[in-house]
């Protein structure tokens, strides 16, 4: 799982029947210091996130299956939670 920020709403007309009536959002990974961590992505909503909030997300196939509860579906990014707060580790 990572950290990463609903950056946008991803709109499809026409899509994989696993995706009908779900929302799509573009993420942006972040670090615990909310800094930018990598390439944004695409992911499906399973937590009423929406744009701006910092969320968890599974990216790995067989945990969102069992998540979903369906083997054939096609997600590969599921976010999974909407973080309240990050509060990282003291330097040592």
């Amino acid at each position: 799982m990572i950290l990463a920020r609903v950056v946008g709403n991803v709109v499809s007309t026409v899509k994989h029947p696993g995706l009908v009536g779900r929302a799509v959002f573009s993420v942006q990974p972040i670090d615990e210091f909310g800094a930018e961590a990598g390439d944004t992505f695409l992911a499906v909503d399973h937590a009423q996130s929406g744009p701006g909030d910092t969320v968890i997300v599974l990216r790995e196939g067989n945990g969102i299956r069992q998540v979903l509860a369906d083997k054939s579906n096609p997600i590969r990014c599921l976010i999974v939670g909407v973080v309240d707060a990050v509060t990282p580790a003291a330097a040592e």
